[in-house]
């Protein structure tokens, strides 16, 4: 088992971190062992992918909108009351603009999942392609999703159907440990990994940094803390306000996609980042690996 060799004249990717907001959620919240009563501040982070000969870019994640008022009522509420306390002292149309792009430059959109502090505001991006997991459709559906659900926590067509292109992944092949990938663009620069468990439609992204075979895995919401992903803590099952609750839907297959990833940090030249990974991100902010820069390739 091992990732694809790089090719002649390998495709890459140019990977830039964009700020997304932030966001604290109760440790426990998120995992086992927890200290009673910290709030746990984390980002949401969001990326910018620049194909190195096609001269696409693509926007991974859109991270929190900044008018929290426009979300559904029940996600509105659970800001405001506190539950969630969101900032966005920079958003994803900012950040974007730090090194002179708009959102009418962004070629595709991948969400992803429709969780509030990934999803964003899809509206603001009226030329791309967004695109979702299959399973993501039971969420945001005219029938399921908010208003005519006042109590969903998703939006209905959002993102805007008639702009987004649902990635099934029935046929797609196996890639390094992951047994669902979708070889993007064809050539071996980006990876689109079905990664079930959290959030129907759950999907992480693969992508080449250099011609010479370093990676960057984009692990989205497969767990919530590096702790976890080290294997020194564990998933959060239960809470005060709910004996039964968990942040992943399905914990199994959360645990069992998990497992993938630690699999892959194991792989040379691989790097891997959660979306919430604020140990990277207080070492890196405002830094190089932040658009206008781009993440360094692994080189170990």
């Amino acid at each position: 088992m091992s990732l694809p060799q790089p090719s002649a004249n390998q495709a890459y990717c140019n990977v830039s971190a964009l700020e997304g907001g932030q966001l604290s959620i109760a440790e426990e919240a998120i995992k086992r062992p927890f200290t009673s009563g910290v709030m746990l501040s984390m980002p949401s982070l969001c990326f910018l992918l620049q194909h190195s000969t096609r001269k696409e870019k693509f926007v991974f994640d859109l991270g929190i909108r900044r008018d929290v008022e426009n979300y559904p009522d029940v996600v509105a509420k659970q800001i405001q009351s506190g539950i969630t306390p969101c900032e966005v002292p920079q958003d994803v149309v900012e950040s974007l603009a730090r090194g002179g792009l708009g959102p009418d430059d962004i070629d595709y959109v991948a969400i992803s999942h429709l969780h509030f502090d990934h999803i964003g505001d899809p509206s603001l991006f009226k030329k791309s392609t967004f695109l979702l997991g299959e399973d993501s459709r039971i969420l945001n559906s005219a029938q399921a999703g908010f208003p005519v659900n006042s109590q969903a926590a998703f939006a209905s067509d959002v993102p805007p159907s008639s702009q987004t292109r649902f990635l099934s992944p029935e046929g797609w092949s196996a890639v390094g440990p992951f047994p669902r990938a979708l070889d993007f663009y064809g050539d071996g620069s980006l990876y689109i990994i079905d990664s079930p468990g959290h959030l129907p439609g759950h999907i992480n992204v693969l992508a080449r940094t250099s011609s010479d075979g370093s990676w960057v895995y984009l692990a989205g919401d497969s767990c919530h803390h590096c702790s976890i992903l080290s294997g020194e803590a564990n998933i959060a099952v239960g809470a005060p306000w709910n004996p039964r609750y968990c942040v992943h839907e399905d914990l199994a297959r959360t645990e069992k996609h998990l497992k993938h990833i630690q699999k892959l940090k194991t792989f040379p030249k691989v790097h891997v980042l959660l979306a919430h990974d604020t140990p990277w991100y207080l070492e890196n902010k405002d830094g190089p690996a932040f658009f206008p820069g781009k993440l360094d390739p692994r080189k170990d």
